[in-house]
């Protein structure tokens, strides 16, 4: 399995992950899931009733747990795609025989 996150900013950073992938069936609504949308603008009780809300919709989901194996961070700042890096430096080449 080949898994890529990036961002949608610039300089983008890129996370490249390879590894093994398990399906994990959840009976219910998984707690991090829950976690992971807590980020949204929400008041108490709107957070209660969103939650109400999703409930009501799942019996249940599936977790995909990764294990990875090989993961590499490229933020096009400290760190480049090496295809990339290849042409800087023949760009550089060029420019110092001239």
């Amino acid at each position: 399995m080949a898994l890529t996150i990036d961002t949608e900013v610039h300089p983008p950073k890129i996370l490249l992950i390879r590894g093994t992938v398990e399906l994990d069936e959840v009976d219910g609504i998984p707690q991090e899931y829950l976690r992971m949308n807590g980020s949204y603008q929400m008041s108490a009780e709107q957070r209660v009733q969103w939650e109400r809300e999703v409930r009501s919709l799942y019996d249940g989901m599936v977790r995909i747990v990764v294990t990875p194996t090989w993961a590499k961070l490229i933020d096009f700042e400290t760190t480049l795609p090496s295809a990339v890096q290849e042409l800087v430096e023949r760009r550089s080449a060029r420019q110092e025989a001239v």
